[in-house]
């Protein structure tokens, strides 16, 4: 996999000063009631991951985020997963969430960009345009359908990712990883494509390369020790 970083051509926003990072990008996350979900332990998780390569990663909450800040300058993609009341998204649902992991040091924020509704005075389009002018930040848009993508894309986002296909009940029927939604999203899109959820192994990852992702992010497969070992214990019945 390549490992640089897709530019932004003709970008209006010339205080941001990021690229999207192409290749291998890794999520370090971990469940709540996990030992690895500490901010010392996901930050040696990334900063493992960008010592052998991989192009950027993506982290979830401002401390966590703040912490792997402090190991490494390579770009992050940071998000906040929020439940709110009433509201069903939940990756950085509002632009305060978005403002406070910015100020922790994310690169690029990810935010739920589904078709669902959000929270009460937050739109996607004016999420967008704040996250670009007010933070200074790129924004990556996680979708589940083309529509949704296609509705990012002219909202404003740097770049779309098939993070949330398989995750809502428009796509609960389908496992991912979307390569389908990826093919069509990388046809119609002026934008770069980036392939999250369901990669459990390089040849996928691969698969989604070929098939014109800029990116690949890869999470459980890389870092998902306990889902790791409650598969294997599962299957060996021990």
């Amino acid at each position: 996999m390549p490992n640089s970083q897709f530019p932004i051509p003709n970008s209006q926003f010339p205080m941001i000063n990021c690229q999207i990072p192409t290749g291998l990008i890794v999520s370090c996350q971990a469940p709540a009631d996990s030992p690895l979900h500490d901010p010392i332990v996901i930050a040696a998780m990334a900063r493992t991951a960008i010592n052998r390569g991989a192009s950027g990663v993506r982290i979830d909450t401002p401390a966590h985020i703040a912490a792997v800040r402090k190991q490494i300058s390579a770009p992050i993609i940071g998000i906040w997963k929020q439940q709110l009341p009433g509201c069903e998204i939940y990756i950085t649902p509002r632009f305060e969430d978005a403002r406070a992991i910015a100020a922790a040091g994310a690169d690029i924020i990810a935010v739920d960009a589904t078709l669902r509704n959000r929270p009460v005075g937050e739109d996607l389009k004016t999420l967008i345009a704040q996250i670009h002018s007010e933070l200074g930040k790129l924004v990556m848009a996680d979708v589940d359908t083309i529509e949704a993508a296609i509705a990012a894309a002219q909202a404003g986002a740097d770049t779309v990712a098939t993070t949330l296909f398989g995750y809502t009940p428009q796509t609960e029927n389908f496992s991912p990883p979307g390569f389908d939604l990826l093919a069509e999203m990388v046809e119609k899109l002026k934008v770069p494509v980036i392939c999250e959820g369901g990669i459990a192994g390089p040849e996928m990852a691969k698969k989604a390369l070929d098939l014109g992702a800029v990116a690949v992010v890869v999470g459980t497969d890389i870092t998902g020790i306990d889902i790791k070992v409650t598969a294997y214990k599962s299957l060996m019945g021990k």
